[in-house]
């Protein structure tokens, strides 16, 4: 079944012009890229608030200790 349908996209690429076939391929490009993008933003969203929610305990915990030492 895999070997008839890769027989079947070739003709197609083949039937198709050198242009269209670039089109096509840099579509995929675009697409593959979008999608490692999109990756990325996310993973620098959770470094982020993780960054945050560390930031907000130490401000916390120093909030505390410099009230004590102030009295």
């Amino acid at each position: 079944m895999r070997l008839v349908r890769a027989l079947a996209i070739g003709a197609v690429l083949a039937a198709l012009g050198g242009c269209t076939v670039l089109t096509i391929a840099g579509a995929a490009a675009s697409v593959a890229v979008t999608g490692a993008s999109l990756a990325v933003d996310a993973a620098v969203g959770a470094a982020r608030l993780t960054g945050n929610a560390v930031g907000a305990a130490a401000d916390a915990a120093t909030k505390d200790d410099e009230e004590s030492t102030d009295r």
